[in-house]
């Protein structure tokens, strides 16, 4: 069994799963990364990677083991989490996965379907299509040949836009008919597929907790100030110094992870600064807005509003650990 701390971004896992570590009340824990953007190397800023000096107090797993050139799949992340897990306990610590990234938590709890291999010629193709058309365009075609997955992708969410449409025309079927775990048969059927088609993942054991901050206001102010915090940490430096590594491009998966997608733009002269970082902070809130729509959408687990108490600043990390220990100590 491996515990699980989830949230949107900036809501205070990181702080949270740091002083459950230290409360001992999980027994000796390690971290596994559940972060899309933390996996890849030379992106610490602007990724809110734990610090060298958290990392050192505390093994941390699934960070810094990609270079930004190099795509992720989640089937991917889900053989490396599936190994870091088993190594953890196999040593008789405790694995805490921690993060943001609800497509990898919802894969991990629910297994995935073997997908299809697609040849690199269809992404060639849907990437100059979306060159003259936009990605917007082409998600209004995912939305006619597989509503289920365009909804909730975002229009602007290319990787995964591309990923959908190169199955449709790889396959002719909907990536939505493959994701077909915990679906009765009557629904698989629904979705033109077999209710108990062999996984590639079968589904993982997790004890789940989520931050889930009903106050907007309050999650605005979190994203706002860290955005701050990180500008001056180095952010632009640090996205400059990406810049240069000759065949890294704004496309690829870890340039359009978000802030960096901005921070690219206003580096190459695109955007000023203030309509940089206007633009970064909007896209930051749309992506907690999204998260916490994905975590109000998931049933059996338990959930901590870091949002709400007496005070504009929320609960304090002493009373979400108190909380946090009571409900994974039942």
């Amino acid at each position: 069994m491996a515990f699980c701390l989830i949230g949107p971004t900036a809501s205070g896992k990181s702080a949270l799963a740091m002083a459950l570590a230290q409360s001992g009340s999980l027994g000796p824990v390690e971290i596994v990364s559940l972060d899309s953007a933390q996996v890849y190397r030379h992106m610490d800023i602007g990724t809110a990677k734990p610090s060298a000096a958290e990392q050192r107090a505390l093994p941390h797993h699934l960070i810094d083991c990609r270079d930004p050139e190099e795509a992720y799949s989640v089937a991917q992340y889900l053989q490396d989490a599936r190994a870091a897990v088993a190594t953890i306990a196999g040593r008789g610590s405790t694995p805490l996965l921690v993060g943001g990234t609800m497509l990898y938590f919802n894969a991990l709890r629910q297994g995935i379907d073997d997908l299809p291999a697609v040849p690199a010629h269809h992404r060639k193709a849907l990437a100059e299509e979306a060159a003259e058309r936009g990605w917007p365009a082409l998600h209004a075609d995912l939305q006619q040949v597989d509503p289920v997955t365009a909804q909730r992708l975002a229009p602007t969410d290319a990787q995964r836009i591309s990923r959908a449409l190169e199955v449709w025309r790889h396959t002719g079927r909907p990536l939505s008919a493959f994701h077909t775990r915990g679906l009765t048969e009557a629904e698989a059927a629904d979705r033109g597929d077999r209710a108990h088609r062999p996984a590639a993942f079968s589904p993982m054991p997790l004890r789940v907790i989520a931050l889930q901050p009903e106050d907007r206001a309050w999650m605005h102010r979190r994203i706002a100030d860290r955005f701050d915090q990180m500008l001056q940490q180095g952010f632009l430096q640090e996205v400059a110094a990406l810049r240069q590594r000759p065949h890294l491009v704004p496309e690829m998966p870890s340039m359009r992870t978000v802030g960096y997608r901005q921070a690219w733009a206003h580096l190459a002269g695109q955007t000023d600064f203030e309509p940089f970082c206007q633009q970064a902070v909007a896209a930051t809130r749309q992506l907690a807005k999204r998260q916490i729509t994905w975590l109000r959408s998931f049933q059996n687990i338990d959930r901590i509003d870091p949002s709400a108490a007496n005070s504009p600043t929320g609960m304090t990390l002493a009373q979400q650990l108190a909380r946090a220990e009571a409900l994974w100590g039942r």
